[in-house]
């Protein structure tokens, strides 16, 4: 399939998202794509729109789309511990009666009442987040927080909740929170050009780290360790009963 007009790719601004879109940066693109940068929540909410053509995009808006396609073999998941979406607290998980959502991600989101329904078994009074919801982390109010602020977190908080570590412990699967998604077909020269420029940056992930210059947490444990790029038939799996779960929990 052929499109006569460039395509448009919705891209994320996360530090975690460095590794992909550094070889996109290195290329001229400039006469086949357009690329933007936001958080998760509003990528999913142009590729919704039509204002996107393709967007790495939380899992859990895939099943809100008309059409969807993975286009990618890369995606933001995580085999073990991920450290940047989790619940923070500054008493034991129990203990909690308020919990705020963070905004920027309907995965993070779900698969916190995912967890908290199914493998903690608690039920704290959950709160759509303000903007400035990270200062009202206190006493028995904690915050499911997910990125670049949720590393600088990890430094403030007394317990910290890594959801993927408790949804691999709960289901023996590998997590995705985000995936190149587009929302109509797109030519097979795009995707493979587009597949290939994402794998770049892995093989310069030193310079990428030294221009991040983001010094509150180990970038280079982020990258090797935390994040799992590779989109894989386990992931894929995942993915598959992540939707299934999250389509049985009630609207909030």
């Amino acid at each position: 399939m052929a499109l006569d007009r460039k395509i448009r790719v919705g891209a994320v601004s996360y530090l975690n998202t460095l590794p992909m879109v550094w070889g996109v940066k290195q290329h001229d693109f400039s006469d086949v794509m357009e690329i933007s940068f936001n958080y998760p929540a509003k990528v999913a909410g142009a590729l919704l729109n039509d204002e996107v053509d393709v967007g790495l995009i939380p899992v859990a808006m895939i099943p809100k789309l008309q059409e969807s396609y993975i286009i990618s073999d890369f995606c933001i998941g995580a085999t073990g511990p991920v450290a940047s979406v989790c619940i923070f607290s500054e008493v034991p998980l129990e203990q909690i009666t308020h919990l705020y959502l963070d905004y920027q991600s309907r995965t993070s989101v779900n698969l916190a009442r995912v967890l908290l329904n199914e493998y903690w078994k608690l039920s704290p009074e959950l709160l759509p987040a303000p903007d400035d919801f990270i200062e009202s982390i206190s006493g028995t109010t904690a915050a499911v927080v997910i990125g670049d602020r949720a590393l600088i977190q990890r430094g403030k908080s007394a317990y910290i909740y890594d959801l993927a570590e408790a949804w691999i412990d709960h289901t023996g699967l590998p997590f995705v929170f985000a995936a190149w998604v587009a929302n109509k077909r797109l030519p097979d020269t795009f995707i493979n050009s587009f597949n290939q420029v994402l794998g770049e940056g892995f093989h310069h992930l030193d310079e990428i780290i030294q221009d991040a210059g983001f010094s509150q947490y180990d970038l280079n444990k982020y990258f090797t360790e935390d994040i799992s790029y590779t989109l894989d038939e386990s992931k894929l799996k995942a993915i598959r009963l992540f939707h299934q779960k999250i389509s049985l929990l009630p609207p909030l």
